[in-house]
């Protein structure tokens, strides 16, 4: 099967380090927007101001009924502020309520989101440090990190 680059377009931004690693891990830009669209657990990521989402590859239940799985899909992004926003005007006492409700709103719907990078891990990861050493690294390589 041949990989077919994502593109950039009004709402979703790829870098090449997550290009790279979709082809590397076998991941296609529908299943790495699922991920982002519906994740079964979602973390601060490790690089600053970005999010990490993850779902299991191939969840299944055990005799108790509990859900297990054996390998997991990340996926890490930014998200950028809507045109007209500054983060100063949430820290703005006099503010009324309605106006800092819909500043808040416009935050959880991004203009655009970057996706920074995407992986397999292999088994349950760890809470609060979902990222591989090797990702981090070249990441820090990347000058993302």
């Amino acid at each position: 099967m041949q990989f077919k680059l994502p593109k950039n377009n009004d709402k979703y931004q790829w870098t090449l380090h997550s290009v790279e690693k979709m082809k590397y891990y076998g991941l296609s830009e529908q299943k790495v927007l699922g991920i982002i669209r519906r994740p079964k657990r979602k973390e601060e990521g490790i690089v600053k101001n970005t999010i990490a989402v993850m779902q299991p590859v191939s969840p299944k239940l055990d005799k108790d009924g509990k859900t297990i799985w054996k390998q997991e899909i990340w996926a890490m992004y930014q998200t950028s502020l809507k045109r007209g926003i500054s983060k100063s005007q949430f820290s703005i006492s006099k503010q009324n309520k309605n106006s800092k409700i819909q500043n808040l709103q416009k935050l959880l719907h991004p203009d655009r989101i970057k996706i920074i990078s995407a992986w397999r891990y292999p088994g349950v990861s760890p809470q609060n440090n979902p990222v591989p050493e090797s990702i981090l690294r070249e990441l820090a390589e990347a000058g993302l990190g």
